[in-house]
């Protein structure tokens, strides 16, 4: 349609009033005789949103179906109290926030979860000076970083100034930041050397510039989800993860560019750039944090994962992403695709700044009731000898890319150089069917803004409604057929 209404009336509408119905009937053990689509255009022809008496007998007979009046009445009444409860609930204004009142774990049942809090152990301060172009240190590892800070070699202004300047220079080329916080961050820089100056020194994020996807809400600034349909929306609060890092001492400098409603590296501004090879895009959807990093725009960047989001774009762009376990990260603020398979996670330089991010993202909020307390816990000195590496052997042999198999090789390589000698084949259990629920939980979680009609201005292929037309009953099947793919994976490891 040309508008929303034109959406909604041509889309939406019919896909909701033929779910309706299926559930109505099949809650009566009619839906496998009594096919909803005749009361439905029964409906249509009379121009109205109530089922009536003569509608469900003249269905029912066409079904070869026969029931006493009094059951068809009571059918009659049952269908129209459920679309009159229906209208009611969509009256309700449900806050992206909300998530419904369950929450998934990822822990099955006999899996041991070390819930021990360990010392925290980093690798040896290193002995920094800066440079005479503060630029060289774009690169430089957030454990670098961090000395200069700490050992006053240079401001938290400074950083920023720096990391600032390289974002908006590089811009034509990447199109990796959606909006700018210049004076956002330089605020908080500000703030940032105030404390050290003051001996409040908050560990090794204080004063590191950051960048966030724009998925992530940041009070006072918009969070365009990467959509022209959201350009102008902004919320009044900040996301947990913004609140976390802005305690540890971290600067926000910029929302950086996400694939429309997370998914893919093209947004409302066009294609996020790797900083590799600029004539690929950086993948996605968390594009333009994995681009700001690899390209020296940041310190590092907060991003998301619902299937690849993270892992992806880090590999095109070649840095660190950590995708992390299911309810280590709080997502509150963030935008949902699916509130059993969302996370949060930090793209970064190399392995320990990762480490450095978990520390302050890694806990409950309060909010997002999916996160688990337990400890994130490092010690870089970890005699590799003690670990047991399980390797996806099947991943490595379906290998054809020479490249690919020589990175795989190296990687294999260094873990025996470090002193890895317990190496264990792995074999995930095959399920050919799709049973994470994502189509559905995305299309409840867009529904009200389909309602409105804002989804029409989302690009072709980006926004599917699909999820309407699983039942209730098939969508909790398929939760319960991921259980035991749960299983089957925690018996395998």
């Amino acid at each position: 349609g040309a508008d929303g209404r034109d959406y909604n009336r041509a889309v939406m509408a019919p896909i909701d009033a033929r779910r309706r119905f299926l559930a109505h009937f099949t809650a009566l053990g009619l839906g496998s005789s009594l096919a909803p689509g005749v009361l439905w255009a029964r409906m249509q022809d009379a121009g109205t949103d109530r089922v009536t008496l003569r509608m469900v007998t003249d269905a029912l007979r066409l079904s070869g179906i026969e029931l006493s009046e009094e059951d068809r009445t009571q059918l009659v009444d049952g269908a129209n109290t459920s679309l009159e409860r229906l209208e009611e609930l969509r009256a309700v204004e449900i806050p992206n926030d909300v998530s419904p009142p369950y929450h998934f774990s990822p822990v099955v049942a006999g899996m041991r979860v070390d819930k021990a809090r360990q010392p925290w152990v980093l690798s040896k301060a290193p002995a920094v000076t800066r440079p005479a172009d503060l630029e060289a240190v774009a690169f430089w590892p957030l454990r670098h970083l961090a000395e200069l800070v700490r050992t006053k070699q240079v401001t938290s202004v400074e950083l920023t100034r720096m990391y600032l300047g390289r974002l908006h220079r590089h811009q034509a080329v990447l199109n990796n930041v959606v909006t700018f916080l210049d004076d956002h961050g330089l605020a908080e820089a500000a703030a940032a050397d105030r404390d050290l100056a003051a001996g409040r020194y908050k560990g090794p994020l204080h004063g590191i510039p950051w960048g966030c996807k724009d998925i992530i809400t940041v009070k006072g600034f918009k969070t365009t989800w990467g959509s022209a349909a959201f350009v102008d929306q902004q919320f009044d609060y900040d996301a947990s993860i913004v609140e976390m890092l802005r305690e540890a001492g971290a600067v926000l400098i910029a929302k950086l560019a996400t694939g429309e409603l997370a998914a893919g590296d093209n947004w409302f501004g066009g294609q996020t750039k790797s900083p590799r090879d600029p004539t690929q895009g950086s993948s996605g959807s968390s594009a333009g944090p994995a681009s700001a990093t690899a390209g020296g725009g940041v310190g590092f960047a907060i991003g998301s994962e619902t299937s690849g989001s993270i892992l992806s774009p880090a590999a095109r762009c070649g840095v660190v992403g950590l995708r992390p376990t299911f309810g280590r990260v709080s997502r509150h603020g963030a935008m949902a695709l699916s509130w059993t398979q969302d996370r949060l996670g930090p793209f970064c330089r190399y392995a320990e700044d990762c480490a450095l991010v978990m520390q302050a993202i890694a806990k409950p909020d309060g909010r997002d009731m999916s996160v688990t307390d337990v400890p994130f816990n490092w010690n870089a000195g970890l005699d590799v000898r003690t670990l047991r590496v399980g390797i996806l052997q099947a991943s490595f042999d379906e290998l054809t890319e020479p490249a690919a198999k020589a990175n795989a090789a190296a990687t294999l390589k260094v873990l025996t150089a470090l002193g890895a000698k317990d190496f264990a084949p792995v074999e995930v259990p095959d399920f050919a069917l799709d049973m994470s629920g994502i189509g559905v939980e995305a299309t409840a979680f867009f529904d009200q803004h389909a309602r409105a009609g804002r989804m029409a201005k989302v690009s072709r292929g980006r926004f599917r409604p699909a999820g309407r037309l699983t039942s209730a009953v098939d969508f909790l099947q398929s939760q319960r057929a991921r259980m035991m793919m749960m299983e089957a994976l925690a018996k395998a490891t």
